[in-house]
């Protein structure tokens, strides 16, 4: 993941969200990936919880994380 730029915002991953992101759902698939390395899908609050549910379906959800600098840093 790459750090926006100044007029730049990171946008949801699921498939046509245009919203802003404010989560990062960190994943893994065993199959692929080594061990200690890390995806990360960007959610907004209306899709951290499908885009979670799907990962974790499969056992790749390792953790989900407020994305620095958005509104879920201060609740």
């Amino acid at each position: 993941m790459t750090t926006p730029g100044p007029d730049e915002t990171l946008t949801c991953s699921a498939r046509g969200c245009r919203a802003p992101a404010t989560f990062q759902l960190r994943w893994h698939n065993p199959r692929l990936h080594a061990p200690d390395r890390r995806k990360t899908w960007l959610a907004c609050p209306a899709h951290r919880t499908s885009l979670g549910d799907f990962l974790d379906a499969r056992g790749f959800l390792r953790e989900v994380v407020p994305l620095p600098g958005s509104p879920t840093l201060e609740s």
